[in-house]
């Protein structure tokens, strides 16, 4: 089975408390879950049309693992912490 990638790109931060409040509980939920995280930050460099603008890589087992992370209890914790504090792409992709 092929492992999945949980990308998050943020385009907007709009509230930095929101922000962190989020990742004390997004940090343990996503770790619960089986997410290995493996990059987060602005981008080194970028590219054609990139944006500079703060990224999130997350490896897991499989889609159906990260899947079932995003949409735990933990998880939701976290993004209700977030609200609106923050405009984001989140894509689970898999592996190859």
């Amino acid at each position: 089975m092929p492992k999945a990638y949980w990308v998050s790109a943020y385009r907007a931060v709009k509230d930095t408390d929101k922000l962190a409040a989020y990742a004390r509980l997004a940090g343990p939920a996503i770790a619960a879950g089986g997410g290995r995280f493996l990059a987060r930050g602005e981008p080194a460099k970028t590219f054609e049309a990139g944006l500079k603008q703060r990224t999130v890589l997350i490896e897991f087992d499989s889609v159906e693992q990260a899947v079932a992370t995003h949409d735990s209890a933990g998880y939701k914790a976290a993004l209700d912490a977030l609200g609106d504090g923050a405009e984001r792409d989140i894509r689970i992709v898999e592996g190859v």
